[in-house]
């Protein structure tokens, strides 16, 4: 029974320690085309449709309800983040989280004249 007990309390422990991680994972990004640029779209979830959404400190129109949506131009993220950032901080209704960014996309990309892939 105390075996029992233990493993319950510590099924219990497990979840309760894992609700903030999955708190950060309500916001993604992907870049998209938009016109001639590159740009960001950042989506995610908040509990009244009217909540500010804000990006690295900076108010964002966000599209949609409480599934909400919005498209900030690529220079426009690096001017509001630190160089080779592999993050943002996304706020909503003054709750801020980090939230990834695709790989390399604040890194500076050397033009590449070729590239040699072998098979071992």
């Amino acid at each position: 029974m105390p075996r029992l007990l233990t493993l319950a309390f510590g099924a219990v422990l497990a979840c309760a320690a894992s609700a903030p991680a999955m708190a950060g994972a309500e916001s993604g990004t992907r870049v998209v085309e938009c016109g001639a640029e590159s740009c960001l779209l950042v989506t995610g979830r908040r509990s009244h449709a009217a909540s500010p959404v804000s990006i690295n400190g900076y108010a964002v129109h966000a599209e949609g309800g409480r599934k909400w949506r919005t498209v900030v131009p690529v220079e426009t993220v690096r001017a509001w983040s630190a160089p080779f950032a592999r993050t943002i901080t996304v706020a909503v209704d003054g709750n801020a989280t980090q939230t990834r960014l695709p790989i390399g996309l604040l890194g500076h990309a050397d033009s590449l004249a070729m590239l040699v892939v072998r098979v071992k």
